[in-house]
């Protein structure tokens, strides 16, 4: 074989297994390739032009090592061809590039010229870089709504790239294998979805085909969970390596299909065809371009930066979320997945303001409260939340320890940090709202928490469903409490 900067990662290792080692010595950042995940995944559709920029080595050299280790392992010495030297670029400046390409859209240029000098100077563009370019322009002062906005523009200008190189797979047991398995459920609906709106949008239209788009939007309803399991979950992960772009940018495309829903749903049910076909025909578009997102940027920069026991850890959380669309095809090994059992008993007893508790009793207490109790610790960080029976709002273990701004979508971040602002400050205590879910009143309060010498030790979020509260009327004794 020949060796060129174009030559695949992943035709490498098949040849010579024994480069593995190699590389992994070689320089650290291939450490990624003991990961059979990672190896699997980006392994396959990097080039060692791609694999140079990533480790911010000097192509030639690093080509010429290669086949110094193959002479010496195989006594024989394969050629090594340059042709592409001279445009091979760092990761850095790989980056770099992309954000001068979408600087350049963004300010009104044209999306061919970005497209070839994107070709020319990029060429194998890596999910991991466009979402590291995503998150250098946020840091940079981008509003994320802009960059939301841009998302679709750039992923369409890098789509060639994307397409030829990004190839994802997952096995079954893995939550990225039951992301896939939901997107494909989604996109069948997606495509029906648009066929009823060109339908409305002919004119033509019936009871039977009302009547079918009712049943797609009830079953596209199960994007909710889907969405839920990455923000609570798959985001929350990311977080912990500096990666927030994907949930600052993604979660707001999250809610703009959720409205699309509302918008479709209440045309059907008013059976205002004209606003269907407007509302629908965006919808389904914006629905198949996050499924694109998901598969050619998102979760092969997942699988290319988190640990086997992180992975482990996000299907522990999503079994708790529970599923819809899709269900795993497959149990994660037994043991990975089982959760810490509480001390109980042998705990001993915790000492409380007002009496005594072990720490199972304390458990049960909260997990039977008729109301959700969220806490946020002063330095802004989830601490706790409890498990009733019925939870109002999804949580899942990887919510502890992230920041509260994160766990909010993008709309409501500055509402969030306000209130925080105000407890900090002094100024406030206690923050109240009444929002309706479907057929539900919902009653949420933040309560400043404060400690005896009066400082801010952090805030606890109440949340109860008062729909059957508002309902009462009169009394009702305790001699009463069986009707």
């Amino acid at each position: 074989m020949t060796l060129t900067p174009s030559t695949r990662v992943f035709q490498l290792l098949k040849e010579h297994p024994f480069l593995e080692d190699f590389l992994v010595r070689y320089n650290a950042k291939f450490e990624m390739l003991k990961n059979r995940m990672a190896r699997a995944t980006i392994g396959r559709v990097a080039t060692l032009k791609t694999a140079a920029g990533i480790a911010n080595l000097d192509l030639k050299s690093f080509l010429e090592q290669l086949a110094s280790e193959i002479e010496a392992k195989t006594g024989q010495r394969p050629e090594v061809g340059l042709a592409q030297q001279e445009t091979a670029l760092t990761r850095e400046q790989r980056v770099e590039v992309l954000k001068e390409i979408i600087q350049d859209l963004h300010a009104g240029g044209d999306v061919e010229k970005a497209r070839e000098r994107f070709a020319s100077a990029v060429e194998d563009v890596e999910a991991s870089e466009i979402a590291a370019m995503e998150e250098q322009l946020i840091r940079g002062g981008l509003p994320v709504s802009e960059v939301q906005r841009l998302c679709d523009v750039h992923v369409g200008a890098f789509k060639p790239a994307l397409d030829e190189h990004v190839q994802v797979q997952a096995p079954p047991r893995h939550p990225v294998h039951t992301y896939m398995a939901a997107n494909q459920v989604i996109t069948i609906l997606a495509n029906r979805l648009a066929a009823l709106a060109r339908k409305m949008d002919s004119g033509e239209s019936s009871q039977d085909s009302l009547s079918e788009a009712r049943q797609v939007l009830s079953d596209l309803s199960g994007l909710d969970n889907h969405y839920q399991r990455k923000e609570n979950q798959l985001f929350a992960v990311l977080e912990r390596h500096e990666v927030t772009g994907p949930s600052k940018v993604m979660w707001g495309v999250h809610d703009q299909i959720r409205a699309g829903l509302k918008a479709a749903s209440k045309a059907i049910e008013t059976k205002d065809t004209r606003a269907f076909a407007d509302s629908a025909t965006a919808l389904s578009r914006d629905i198949i371009e996050m499924v694109y997102k998901e598969e050619k940027i998102l979760f092969p920069l997942a699988l290319d930066t988190l640990s086997d026991e992180e992975w482990s850890e996000i299907r522990k959380g999503e079994d708790e979320l529970g599923y819809v669309l899709a269900k795993p095809a497959a149990a994660w090994p037994e043991g990975d997945t089982a959760r810490a059992q509480t001390a109980g008993s042998t705990a001993g007893l915790l000492e409380m303001m007002t009496g005594k508790l072990s720490l199972e009793q304390v458990n049960l207490i909260f997990s039977n409260l008729p109301v959700d109790i969220s806490f946020v610790d002063e330095n802004d960080e989830v601490r706790f939340y409890s498990e009733g029976p019925e939870r109002i709002f999804p949580r899942s273990p990887a919510v502890i320890g992230r920041k509260v701004h994160n766990c909010h979508p993008p709309k409501s971040v500055h509402i969030v940090e306000e209130i925080l602002e105000a407890f900090k400050a002094g100024t406030q205590d206690v923050a109240q709202f009444v929002i309706q879910v479907r057929e539900k009143f919902i009653h949420i309060r933040y309560f400043a928490v404060r400690d005896d010498a009066g400082d801010y030790r952090g805030c606890l979020e109440v949340s109860q469903d008062v729909t059957d509260i508002r309902k009462i009327n009169g009394e009702r004794r305790l001699l009463d409490w069986k009707k």
